[in-house]
């Protein structure tokens, strides 16, 4: 068996597509080995992750976008021809016309495109509306959550049986950051008091303006106590958000390796997030022992599985009230952090990309 997953995702700005990908690329030729795992465009060195820009270096990101543009307008079989040899072909957003003769998979990340239209630039309505054709030819698909499977049945009208759950997995450097790492963290960025976390893209379904107004709503004494902290790229969004962010500790885009000890020397990491399909930075808190606040909707108490206080991402005083239990409540932040971190260890790369490669031989036999 052979298999060729479209990287291009690689090569452009991108969050947790991006994170999904490198992660699973690599954990899956660990499993399966170079030759049955491959990429389109090839990419046989493994680079340090960076989600602001191409992982693929000029050549590579140069020859794999110019020819995925080519196939995507031309009816030629472009990538018959890149990828021939191929058993199935892993086709991703970028993907418009794939390759005919291979077994075609792909994975479901999240409906939002379809959920909460408003939240998005016209560019992203437009890409997954190209993927939803990409979807409805699949042979099979991978979800990454029981929230994102319901959505694509509900949303898509996708078969049941045409879809496998299959939680993504976080890096084991989430679990065991060294403490010289998280002090080193705190000096960098200047955080000199305990403080609460948010790690996500600037955009409007993170719903940051809601977190601003719940901790400025906060008595005085636990704001003088505890900083509130954002950190995240610059996505898409209002102007007025982006002059709030002047108020509280910004910290911008944090490069990977950083992240773990960031997380863990946080009090508290706070998601109300509107919607998610997994939820990349809840299970990286978890897995950092830190206690989490975050949405009761989509995949998000699905991941959680519990270890959280789940909160009305629509509701100030839910929030409101969330984090003010969690910040004079040592007992409760206790007890979540380890539930949290036990919970965690559910979501390892590996089991993820077993999981996967058993999804693979099953396609394959089809």
């Amino acid at each position: 068996m052979r298999v060729v997953i479209d990287a291009s995702p690689l090569l452009v700005r991108s969050a947790g597509v991006k994170n999904y990908l490198y992660h699973w690329i690599l954990h899956l030729r660990r499993v399966a080995g170079k030759d049955a795992v491959r990429t389109f465009p090839r990419m046989e060195r493994v680079l340090p992750l960076t989600h602001d820009g191409s992982m693929g270096g000029w050549w590579n990101t140069t020859f794999g976008l110019g020819s995925l543009a080519v196939a995507n307008h031309t009816p030629l079989p472009v990538l018959d021809l890149l990828v021939r040899g191929a058993d199935i072909y892993h086709g991703s957003v970028l993907t418009h016309r794939p390759p005919r003769r291979p077994r075609l998979t792909a994975t479901l990340h999240d409906l939002t495109c379809y959920i909460m239209p408003e939240m998005h630039p016209r560019s992203n309505l437009v890409a997954e509306r190209s993927f939803a054709k990409i979807a409805e030819r699949a042979h099979a698909l991978i979800a990454v959550s029981q929230s994102t499977k319901r959505d694509a049945v509900r949303l898509l009208g996708l078969p049941e049986e045409k879809i496998t759950v299959i939680h993504s997995g976080i890096p084991h450097a989430y679990f065991s950051p060294e403490p010289a790492m998280i002090e080193a963290v705190r000096v960098k960025y200047g955080i000199a008091r305990p403080f609460v976390l948010f790690v996500g893209t600037i955009e409007p379904r993170k719903n940051i303006d809601l977190l601003l107004d719940a901790f400025e709503s906060l008595p005085a004494s636990l704001r003088e106590h505890y900083q509130l902290v954002i950190a995240g790229p610059m996505g898409w969004g209002s102007r007025h958000l982006v002059a709030r962010l002047r108020h509280v500790k910004y910290l911008g885009y944090i490069p990977e390796p950083v992240l773990p000890a960031l997380m863990a020397a946080a009090t508290a990491f706070v998601y109300p997030s509107l919607y998610e399909g997994f939820g990349f930075p809840v299970v990286q808190a978890m897995a950092a022992g830190v206690p989490i606040i975050t949405s009761n909707v989509s995949s998000l108490p699905e991941i959680a599985g519990g270890t959280a206080l789940l909160i009305d991402p629509r509701s100030q005083s839910d929030l409101h009230h969330a984090l003010s239990r969690m910040l004079t409540s040592d007992g409760l932040r206790v007890a979540l952090a380890a539930a949290g971190r036990q919970r965690a260890e559910y979501f390892h790369w590996e089991n993820c990309a077993k999981k996967s490669l058993a999804f693979f031989e099953r396609v394959a036999g089809m």
